[in-house]
């Protein structure tokens, strides 16, 4: 069995020598804030010159559009009026003049769907384009990121950046946004307009207005809130989906489908709640405003009709006339036109307030705090030449730490041998809960050390530190007489060979996923690599041998054989310190008489930290260490430790392996 389990949510509640795995708190999130706004628009800036074609087209749609409605009006007074007038008289209508007036009025509704569709299409590539750019970000940002965020973080909730809230940002760009601008630039058209032909009936409007606007207000600050925590919800949800997606056969195995309908159905239920009240409240504003539009529109037209009869002097902004048929027809279109980007502007509120949320969830990832790394002295290819270490560009197989020195005065050069020690280590996962206590040990070049204890004792904690997957809280960790904080990390784990009991196989052939740990391996060195892991045989045999192709993790592989694959990838990288966290553990006894032959070559001349259930795999350690909660109780070699016949004694006497 493996030490890693699914502890619970909170880190405090984490076993000795357990990560803090689990799923975090979803609670409510922070309100929308200005700044999530503007860091949006950054995104989109550097688009500026099609912003400004966008723009333009928007200009045009807002200015055809207003002129077609007040054409309205000169239509109706300059030629049908007449028109009338003649038919009432007796005379032949002439239409000619009519009929070129409709024909220009066609002529700018025209001009407006073209520049409604130019907009829409550069708007298409410019929000894939800033999409493109946010998903670049999240994925180069979240490369950076320690394992305790991934620790923290389900998978679902992680891979919901990628698809929900990146979806919601697409919205934003690509309609919301020009949507947005485009009500402002016609609003403020059709108001100058609607002032040319009556300032009077435009007050009547103004009021309207503002009493929109106040039930607006009301609706959309509501909704915004239940559109976050719909985000938020939606990601909890989906991170539950996937961990039972992956748990599915243990699911089955203890009959746990009522317990895991019963919670998918809670998420399932939060989720809904928060999106009927999201959806309810910004559903109903576009009716709403609608309906008060309607109402505006009979109050427009009774005022507008008593103005005229009472014959009250109409006032515009070029001066003052009388109120016409053919202004009240103009005013009432303009009208139309004025509410109509009110209620799109109100009907885009649910999409701002969603659009925001998944923003501020993805700013919440970009604002991860990455993994910290002050080191400075890196690994180098080396080559030496009468006793003296050189740095080269070739590949020679000696590799050396370039150590620089603190005034500037040089570097120093030293070679990588694999001597780790460890000197009164303590950590915890938590500052206020240490699970590592005083621990010491050291590992010469070419020993191999093995760990040895309960679940939770410790023992893949130590090897975390090792590879600085997390920083110790006191005490010291050398590497080649190097404190492993002033050693960058990439080089760092670039020297470290770690085979996991967890096998990742990525999508590609079976030659990709052993190249994996060396990418410039030659195919040679990678059979060579496979023959070691005795992993050649069952790859031989597969469809295309080492170029078939692997996908869903390998998911026609046996357990077995993925770890065989992940031993070859762990040997064509030729490390001189190996971690092999449980690596025999999935494999079956006869299998792993063979693994063993390939690790014992595999490990030869290394430092190999080991760590094991199964005693019989550790017998030929050169050290032993026993854990328990936390602290080293017994160490020695395998006879030692049997003569002391303490814990470790009776563990192997015992006739059973730890659990």
């Amino acid at each position: 069995m493996s030490e890693r389990k699914n502890p619970p949510a909170r880190p405090a509640a984490q076993p000795v020598g357990g990560g803090p795995r689990g799923p975090r708190a979803m609670g409510p999130r922070q309100p929308i804030h200005r700044e999530s706004v503007a860091r949006l628009l950054k995104y989109v800036a550097p688009f500026w010159p099609r912003l400004i074609l966008v723009l333009c087209c928007i200009i045009v749609n807002a200015v055809a559009t207003a002129s077609a409605a007040t054409f309205l009006g000169r239509v109706i007074d300059d030629y049908i009026t007449p028109l009338l007038a003649q038919a009432a008289g007796g005379l032949d209508p002439d239409y000619s003049g009519l009929i070129g007036a409709i024909l220009q009025m066609a002529g700018l509704y025209l001009l407006a769907i073209l520049a409604v569709f130019f907009q829409a299409r550069i708007m298409a590539v410019v929000s894939q384009s800033v999409l493109r750019t946010v998903r670049d970000q999240m994925f180069a940002h979240m490369q950076t990121l320690p394992i305790k965020y991934f620790d923290t973080h389900t998978y679902g909730e992680v891979m919901s950046h990628y698809t929900n809230d990146t979806d919601t940002l697409r919205q934003m760009v690509s309609q919301v946004l020009p949507q947005t601008v485009s009500s402002a630039i016609t609003l403020l058209v059709v108001f100058l307009s609607m002032l040319n032909c009556s300032v009077w009936m435009t007050l009547v409007v103004l009021a309207g207005t503002v009493v929109m606007m106040i039930v607006t207000a009301k609706l959309g600050t509501r909704s915004a809130g239940f559109f976050v925590k719909q985000q938020t919800s939606l990601a909890s949800l989906n991170g539950y989906v996937e961990e039972m997606i992956n748990g599915q056969k243990v699911v089955k195995v203890f009959n746990h489908e009522p317990e895991a309908k019963e919670e998918f159905d809670r998420r399932n239920d939060d989720l809904t709640a928060n999106m009927t009240e999201a959806n309810k409240l910004g559903n109903i504003m576009g009716p709403v405003n609608n309906n008060m539009g309607h109402i505006l529109y009979v109050v427009l037209a009774i005022a507008g009709g008593t103005l005229a009869i009472s014959g009250v002097t109409n006032l515009t902004l070029h001066g003052t006339g009388t109120l016409t048929l053919g202004a009240i027809a103009a005013f009432l279109t303009l009208s139309r036109n004025f509410m109509q980007p009110i209620n799109q502007v109100v009907q885009q509120i649910s999409f701002i307030a969603m659009a925001m949320a998944g923003a501020e969830r993805i700013f919440g990832l970009l604002d991860e705090k990455p993994e910290e790394d002050e080191g400075y002295v890196t690994l180098v290819n080396a080559k030496e030449e009468n006793g003296q270490l050189t740095e080269t560009t070739e590949r020679t197989g000696l590799w050396a730490w370039k150590h620089p020195h603190t005034d500037g005065s040089g570097v120093t050069y030293r070679k990588l041998e694999g001597d780790v020690v460890m000197e009164q280590v303590d950590f915890g996962y938590v500052p206020e809960k240490t699970v590592l206590h005083d621990i010491t040990l050291y590992a010469r070049p070419g020993q191999k050390v093995a760990f040895v204890g309960a679940t939770g004792a410790g023992k893949t904690t130590i090897t975390n530190l090792i590879n600085r997957f997390y920083d110790i809280a006191d005490g010291k960790i050398r590497y080649d007489g190097i404190n492993i904080n002033k050693i960058r990390k990439p080089d760092l784990r670039h020297s470290l060979g770690v085979v996991l009991q967890e096998v990742n196989l990525f999508t590609g052939t079976v030659m990709d996923n052993i190249r994996y740990g060396k990418l410039d391996a030659t195919d040679e060195e990678c059979i060579a690599a496979a023959k070691l892991a005795n992993a050649h045989d069952f790859i031989t045999r597969l469809p295309d041998g080492y170029q078939t192709v692997l996908s869903g993790d390998g998911g026609g592989l046996s357990q077995g054989q993925r770890q065989l694959i992940s031993i070859a990838r762990a040997a064509v990288a030729d490390p001189p310190v190996m971690i092999l966290d449980e690596a025999t553990s999935s494999i079956d006894t006869r299998t792993e008489a063979l693994v063993q032959q390939g690790m014992d070559r595999l490990m030869h001349g290394r430092t190999v930290f080991v760590i094991a259930h199964r005693l019989s795999t550790v017998k030929n350690s050169d050290v032993i260490m026993v854990l328990d909660h936390g602290r080293i109780i017994e160490r020695g070699s395998h006879d030692q430790l049997i003569a002391e016949k303490g814990q470790y004694y009776q563990l192997y006497t015992g006739a059973f392996e730890l659990e």
